[in-house]
């Protein structure tokens, strides 16, 4: 499987040998939207060819539904996998699978509210992983749900200089988990950062507002000091634009439906 703590580097990608275990039938629609999910977060430049983002299994808290390894612009409903939550493909047949399936399924072991997750490397996110004199915190009312400021994990902490960064087994996904504890977005030093929420949409909603919040913040950091959202805003900001959700998927999903089409 994938590496072990030894720092040695990981290939590109990961073939595994599926589970004995037989794969659960899956509503036909909730696997188009996370097809879709892959090709919103691409075209609202939060994933480009990395990346990824899962759902966990509607009937089965202990799996997961993730893309087999590949561009998520590119994802269509025959390469949604099924997982077990230690990262052990169910129907992947042979397909490399991300070796970054562990903060998938460590943070669906620690977070039985969580229904999913996004990892990514978006741009703008970045470089508040690696100030600490800078930490990503909430300044506009659709990014509230960062709260008091997102917490940055250190993968030297857990297995000392060498490594690449990944978290390539159940050990550092284990260790992420526990940083990102009850919050919504961990930031991971030198790599991106970590979504997570009890909807699809509203993951994907968070993922993308990250990083226009980061963004936003980068930009007003070079004009002066920045007023950014208390605690309680912050709480009250989530609560009321987070029942909005469905309107910024039904249009993003329409525009990324735009966009794939020069894809294809």
């Amino acid at each position: 499987m994938c590496s072990s703590h030894d720092n040695t580097i990981p290939a590109a990608s990961s073939t595994v040998n599926d589970s004995a275990e037989a794969p659960l039938a899956v509503d036909p629609s909730l696997i188009q939207d996370l097809v879709f999910a892959n090709h919103i977060l691409f075209d609202q430049g939060v994933l480009d060819a990395f990346g990824h983002v899962s759902m966990r299994h509607p009937d089965d808290a202990n799996r997961f539904l993730l893309c087999r390894n590949m561009a998520p612009a590119q994802a269509t409903v025959q390469d949604i996998v099924q997982f077990q939550l230690d990262g052990t493909p169910i129907d992947a047949a042979g397909r490399p699978v991300y070796l970054e399936r562990f903060i998938h399924g460590e943070l669906y072991k620690a977070r039985p509210d969580v229904m999913a997750v996004v990892h990514s490397h978006s741009p703008s996110v970045v470089p508040f992983s690696v100030v600490k004199e800078a930490p990503l915190r909430p300044l506009c009312h659709m990014a509230g749900f960062i709260g008091a400021g997102a917490p940055v994990f250190e993968i030297r902490d857990v297995v000392g200089d060498g490594s690449s960064l990944l978290v390539t087994d159940n050990r550092l996904g284990a260790a992420l988990a526990a940083l990102l504890a009850g919050s919504s977005v961990v930031l991971m030093r030198g790599h991106g950062s970590t979504v997570v929420a009890d909807t699809l949409k509203k993951a994907v909603y968070r993922a993308v507002y990250t990083e226009i919040n980061a963004r936003a913040q980068l930009q007003a950091s070079q004009l002066g000091a920045i007023t950014f959202l208390s605690p309680a805003e912050a709480q009250a900001t989530t609560a009321t634009i987070e029942t909005q959700v469905g309107r910024a998927w039904d249009l993003w999903k329409k525009k990324a439906e735009h966009t794939a089409g020069y894809l294809r």
